[in-house]
């Protein structure tokens, strides 16, 4: 099975971030976070806006991540995701019961995988928005992956 996994592309996420996920972590979109509350899109400003418009959340310290690769998982390690996420639904998001946490973790979790239908090695970006139908997200493959984002504005022809 294939899975996003967070990889950083060059020390930006440190600052941008107020927890910035570590490298190598699995990742899920998370846009659950802003599914209302103090971290309505609507209401948001600094790290929680770009988190919510350009992030995918790792499922190891919960924090944010621009980009995400598609690497192999192993079944054992989707579960773990699973759990993971449970637990944390459990703690942070008040879950009714342990078993309607699971089934949310699990639709989060299938998600993520959904996402991977990539050779491996690619590399994910995520734009969300809001609008009238609520919270969109596009998913894209970045680009020109072996050169530096930064390339083209460097040339002088």
């Amino acid at each position: 099975m294939k899975f996003p996994m967070t990889i950083r592309i060059d020390q930006s996420d440190q600052y941008i971030f107020d927890n910035p996920a570590q490298s190598g972590e699995w990742a899920v979109s998370g846009a659950f976070v802003f599914a209302g509350g103090d971290r309505d899109p609507a209401n948001l400003d600094g790290a929680d806006e770009i988190a919510f418009a350009t992030a995918f959340m790792g499922t190891a310290s919960f924090g944010w991540s621009t980009f995400v690769i598609v690497q192999e998982i192993e079944m054992a390690d989707f579960e773990t995701v699973v759990e993971t996420l449970t637990d944390h639904f459990m703690a942070h998001y008040i879950a009714p019961n342990r078993d309607a946490a699971m089934t949310a973790a699990r639709e989060e979790a299938d998600f993520a995988a959904s996402l991977c239908d990539h050779p491996l090695g690619t590399l994910l970006g995520i734009e969300r928005s809001i609008g009238d139908d609520g919270v969109t997200e596009q998913f894209r493959i970045v680009d020109g992956q072996a050169e530096s984002a930064h390339g083209v504005a460097w040339n002088k022809d």
